[in-house]
C-alpha cells in the first residue's frame, strides 16, 4: 500500500515505534468513543497522544496529523486484512459458542446435584450444591476465530471426584445426549479431560475439585480461599484459567491486545512457528509475548505495537526471561526456566514457567522469524508496504530440499485423534534424535492426509538440513522413537511409518509454492533457516 503525503511535509522513515510523547513536550489528547467489549469484531480505539510539531532527526518538520493518520490507516488496513482472513468470528458463530456454555453449565449443574443425591447428602447441602464452568485459552481471551474448539473447565465441589464422578457419571449423561458427538476420554495426560463436540462445537473440558461444598458460577479462581488444599491435578488443570485471568489483569487496554495477539498468532501459523507439542509456541506463549509489548507501549497504535513487537524480540536478549510487570519483586529463575532456550513466565502467584518443548532447531526458526518480521514491519512509511509480505506461508519446498514424512493411521477412524495426539506428545524425542543426526529440523506443525493410504492418517512433514546431504538412517530413527511412543501408550496403538521424500513429492497443499513472493529484497542478507553443517550459526538481529 502506497501513503501520499498531500499537507506539503516531509515524510522520512523510521526504524523504531514512535512514541509521539518523546518528541514534543505540547501535546493534545484525543479519546475515542467507548467501546463494546463484547463483540470482537468491533475495531479498537487507542487514545492518541498527539504532538504539537514533530521534528526528524534529519531537522525537516513533520506534520504530526500525518504520522497518526498514516497509523489509523495502517491500523484499519491490517484490521481489514485479519477480517478478510476469517480470524475474528461473525456474530452468529458467536451466538452458538455462547449458547454451547450455557447448555454445558445446565449440564453440569444437573450433574452436581446428581452426585450429592448419591452421596446421601443433607437436604440442605443438595439444594446449595453447586459446580460451574470456566473458559480460558483463545476463547477466554476473545482471540478465537471460526475453527477454534473451546477450552472450558469443569469446577467441583469436594464431595465430586475426578475418577468416580466426573468421568463415569458425567461421562454417562454426556454421552447419552443426542446433540453430543465425538467424545474422548484422555484419564492419563498430566491434565485428565474429556473431549467431545455439543452442538457441533468442540470442547475439551477438564476437572478441578476445590475443597468447598458449593462452587459460586463465577468463582474467582484468584481467590486464595479456593485455592486452597487442592491436589496437583486441579492445579495444573486450573493454570490455563489462572493465567488468563493474571495476564487480562494486566493490560493497558483490551481490545488493541486482542487485535495484537490475532495478528500475531495468524503470523506464527503462516510461518510455521505455532504448535508447543512440535517444539514452537503455544497459545499462552504468545499471550504473554503480546501482553509485555502492550504494557511496554500503552498508548501505541495496532500497528505501532505490530513493529514494536517484532523489534523487541528480534533483538531480545535469550535466555532471558520474558515476565510481565506486576507490581512485584523479580524471583530467581527455576532450574526449567533456566533450561529452557526461551523461557517466558505466567504473571501467576506462585510464578510459572510456561513449559515449551523448543529445542535448537525451532528456536534458530523461531528467531529468524521474529527478524523477519523486524525487517518487514519496522519501515511504517515505507511506499510499497504491504501487509500480505508479514502473513505469507513459509515456503518449505523452497527451503529444503528432503523431509520426513511421518504418517500416523489406525483402521479405526474413531481411533485417530488419540492416537494422533499421543504420538504428537512424544514428538519432541523424535526432534532431538533428528537434531542430533542431521544438525538442524524443521518440523512443519501442518497436518495432512495422504489420499494413497487406505486407513484413516495423518501426514506430517519435516524439512531436513539441505547442508547435511549425507545418508540418514531413517530405520533406526523410527526404531527409537516406536520404543518412545509404546512404552506408557494409554490405549490402542495405530501405525506409524517414517520414510524421507524429495521436495517435489510433496502434495501440492504442502507446499505453498503459489503463496510465496519474490520480497526477498525486503530481508536482510543475514537471515537464514538452516546450517550448513552440524553446528548452529544463530541468525543475528544486527545487534
Amino acid at each position: 500500500m502506497a501513503y501520499a503525503n498531500h499537507n506539503q511535509g516531509v515524510l522520512v522513515p523510521y526504524h523504531q515505534l514512535i512514541d509521539p510523547r518523546s518528541l514534543s513536550p505540547s501535546l493534545t489528547f484525543v479519546p475515542g468513543p467507548p467501546i463494546d467489549l463484547i463483540n470482537p469484531r468491533i475495531r479498537p480505539v487507542v487514545h492518541q497522544l498527539v504532538p504539537a510539531n514533530v521534528v526528524s532527526p534529519f531537522g525537516f518538520v513533520l506534520n504530526p496529523d500525518v504520522l497518526v493518520q498514516l497509523e489509523e490507516t495502517r491500523s484499519r488496513s491490517l484490521l481489514q486484512f485479519m477480517e478478510d482472513e476469517g480470524v475474528v468470528p461473525f456474530s452468529e458463530e458467536e451466538i452458538t459458542r455462547k449458547n454451547a456454555i450455557e447448555k454445558l453449565k445446565q449440564i453440569v449443574m444437573e450433574w452436581i446435584k446428581k452426585v450429592a443425591c448419591q452421596r446421601c447428602l443433607r437436604e440442605h447441602h443438595i439444594t446449595a450444591a453447586s459446580a460451574t464452568v470456566l473458559t480460558f485459552g483463545s476463547y477466554g481471551l476473545g482471540v478465537h476465530n471460526s475453527e477454534s474448539d473451546i477450552d472450558a473447565i469443569c469446577i467441583g465441589p469436594r464431595f465430586a471426584t475426578l475418577a468416580e464422578d466426573f468421568f463415569i457419571i458425567l461421562h454417562d449423561i454426556l454421552t447419552s445426549r443426542p446433540d453430543v458427538s465425538e467424545f474422548h476420554c484422555i484419564k492419563d495426560a498430566k491434565v485428565p479431560l474429556m473431549r467431545f463436540k455439543l452442538d457441533g462445537i468442540s470442547i475439551d473440558l477438564p476437572y478441578a475439585q476445590l475443597k468447598v461444598m458449593s462452587v459460586p458460577e463465577n468463582v474467582d479462581i484468584l481467590n486464595p480461599y479456593f485455592l486452597r488444599g487442592i491436589d496437583e491435578t486441579s492445579w495444573r488443570s486450573l493454570s490455563g484459567v489462572h493465567a488468563n485471568k493474571c495476564i487480562l489483569q494486566l493490560l493497558p487496554n483490551m481490545e488493541v491486545f486482542q487485535s495484537l495477539l490475532r495478528c500475531v498468532k495468524l503470523w506464527a501459523k503462516r510461518r510455521g512457528v505455532y504448535g508447543n507439542l512440535l517444539g514452537f509456541f503455544g497459545g499462552v506463549h504468545l499471550a504473554v509475548l503480546v501482553a509485555y509489548v502492550c504494557q511496554s507501549h500503552p498508548n501505541a497504535s495496532l500497528s505501532g505495537l505490530i513493529s514494536s513487537f517484532f523489534n523487541t524480540f528480534a533483538f531480545w536478549n535469550w535466555p532471558r526471561s520474558v515476565m510481565l510487570q506486576d507490581g512485584t519483586l523479580p524471583i530467581p529463575p527455576s532450574a526449567a526456566e533456566i533450561r529452557s532456550l526461551m523461557p517466558i513466565r505466567l504473571p501467576c502467584r506462585p510464578r510459572e514457567y510456561c513449559h515449551s518443548n523448543i529445542t535448537e532447531s525451532t528456536f534458530y526458526k523461531i528467531r529468524a522469524e521474529f527478524i523477519r518480521g523486524n525487517a518487514l514491519t519496522k519501515d511504517v512509511l515505507r511506499p510499497d508496504f504491504a501487509w500480505t509480505r508479514l502473513f505469507e506461508h513459509f515456503p518449505y519446498t523452497k527451503a529444503y530440499t528432503r523431509f520426513i514424512k511421518i504418517c500416523l493411521s489406525v483402521s479405526d477412524r474413531n481411533e485417530l485423534g488419540e492416537w494422533v495426539g499421543w504420538v504428537k506428545s512424544r514428538f519432541r524425542s523424535l526432534l532431538v534424535k533428528v537434531e542430533e543426526l542431521q544438525g538442524f529440523c524443521d518440523p512443519n506443525p501442518s497436518q495432512y492426509a495422504d489420499v494413497n493410504v487406505a486407513d484413516p492418517n495423518i501426514v506430517f512433514y519435516w524439512g531436513l538440513n539441505p547442508g547435511m546431504t549425507g545418508f540418514l538412517d531413517i530405520r533406526s530413527v523410527k526404531k527409537d522413537f516406536v520404543k518412545n511412543i509404546t512404552n506408557g501408550s494409554p490405549g490402542p496403538t495405530g501405525k506409524i511409518t517414517l520414510s524421507i521424500v524429495q521436495a517435489s513429492q510433496l502434495p501440492k497443499n504442502a507446499r505453498f509454492e503459489s503463496e510465496s513472493s519474490n520480497g526477498s529484497d525486503y530481508l536482510p542478507s543475514n537471515i537464514g533457516y538452516v546450517t550448513t553443517n552440524a553446528s548452529f550459526n544463530y541468525p543475528s538481529a544486527g545487534g
